[in-house]
């Protein structure tokens, strides 16, 4: 259970944080920036969730819950040494959840014959702004999986890839189901 008494620490007053392991990093370590760009995503998962009702905002309230999980993943890196408790990680069940959502959404849209705009409803408008913080989130993570001594879960890119390809078609789905979207029309404003 996570208790919250302080809010402020003054532990990081000097550019560093604390890992969930304990271990101090900067702020400015790929790790942090990674974890706190998925902390980002699920800001604008919150924001859309204003505009958002039924199954779809029931689907990002799961999706905000697993980011949490996602970030408690990755704050306890793999080291090797063991650690007095078992550490939260994100596992496949999560990933294939957002699969099936991803089918039930996509069942009864229409394919696309452009690339879409990110706009037309605040809904969707939110979702496209939270699905390109999901990619940012999931270069981050890759990059971390590539740096020499990180260890990322490939299950926990699987998430971010298939949660950015989650909020596209809810998007879609908050644009009328596709009716509303805003299509780009290439060369459109050329002289």
């Amino acid at each position: 259970m996570v208790v919250l008494n302080r809010i402020y620490t003054r532990t990081g007053d000097q550019g560093t944080t604390a890992l969930a392991s304990g271990a101090r990093r900067s702020k400015a370590d790929l790790r942090v920036e990674t974890y706190g760009t998925i902390d980002e995503t699920n800001a604008c998962l919150g924001l859309a969730r204003l505009h958002t009702t039924g199954d779809l905002d029931a689907m990002l309230g799961r999706i905000q819950n697993d980011l949490f999980d996602l970030g408690a993943d990755l704050a306890t890196p793999e080291t090797g040494e063991p650690l007095s408790y078992e550490p939260l990680r994100i596992v496949a069940a999560q990933v294939e959840r957002v699969e099936r959502e991803i089918d039930a959404l996509n069942a009864n849209l229409s394919p696309l014959r452009s690339f879409v705009l990110p706009g037309g409803s605040a809904a969707a408008a939110s979702l496209h702004l939270a699905r390109t913080v999901c990619r940012r989130a999931e270069r981050l993570a890759v990059a971390l999986a590539g740096t020499p001594g990180e260890i990322v879960s490939p299950v926990a890119i699987q998430y971010l890839n298939r949660l950015s390809d989650f909020l596209f078609v809810a998007a879609r789905i908050a644009n009328d189901g596709g009716a509303a979207d805003v299509l780009w029309v290439p060369g459109k404003n050329r002289p």
